[in-house]
């Protein structure tokens, strides 16, 4: 097919862009000018992207730790909509997902990749790392299967005005899409989703049918089940 003809080699950016996803804690914030660096020696972005790249890093390497860190969190860690847990996008929390990840880990494992404590196979740097690995062909038609959920993802960040957006289009430039314009649900305030229920509280009419009806169950999330995984993976 022509999509893949002259594909330029990307293993360097995407351990970039895999980077500038992780955590920013003071070891990542101490090597900004090597991953800038070995995005423009790469050149396997446009300009106009490369540009953005650089604003990014330029705010990481800005801002305060402490105010990068909360930025982080927020963005990323307070939602469905930007997670960077690719099949929470896909499966949500549903049964389907266990398998899944056993199937991604899997993948890796037959290219020699094993992951290290505590990491999940669907969070997108993991993944990113994976991809860095093979041929540019095989990195590309792998990027392409996941576009649409980086096509979401971007969509969600550009809402929130973030300069990490950035990095999803580099994903979608890479995967040879381009980003289109996706409606965003909305999404409950975090402190909805993982409210406890009341316990003997009274009644209440919210959520309840009328008499003699089944009455809905309502499943609350584990907190411990968003605690986020160390960053790389180990080859």
């Amino acid at each position: 097919m022509a999509l893949f003809n002259n594909i330029p080699k990307a293993s360097k950016s995407l351990r970039v862009l895999a980077r500038l996803l992780g955590y920013p804690d003071a070891e990542l914030r101490g090597h900004l000018a090597d991953l800038r660096g070995a995005l423009h020696d790469e050149k396997s972005l446009p300009a106009q992207r490369l540009a953005e790249l650089d604003a990014l890093i330029d705010t990481l390497e800005r801002k305060e730790a402490l105010e990068v860190e909360s930025d982080y969190v927020e963005l990323f860690d307070r939602g469905r909509a930007t997670s960077l847990h690719l099949f929470e996008h896909v499966h949500g929390d549903s049964r389907e997902r266990g398998p899944a990840m056993i199937d991604l880990a899997q993948t890796y494992e037959k290219a020699g990749m094993y992951l290290g404590e505590g990491e999940m196979p669907d969070f997108l740097p993991v993944v990113l790392e994976f991809t860095s690995t093979q041929p540019p062909r095989e990195a590309r038609e792998f990027l392409a299967e996941m576009a649409h959920i980086f096509n979401a993802i971007f969509a969600a960040l550009q809402q929130r005005s973030s300069p990490y957006a950035c990095v999803l289009g580099a994903l979608l430039e890479l995967a040879g899409e381009k980003a289109s314009p996706v409606e965003i649900a909305a999404e409950e305030p975090i402190d909805t989703v993982w409210q406890e229920p009341v316990v003997f509280d009274g009644c209440s009419s919210k959520g309840q049918a009328k008499p003699d009806q089944p009455q809905p169950i309502h499943i609350v999330p584990n907190p411990l089940r968003k605690a986020r995984p160390s960053q790389g993976a180990q080859a």
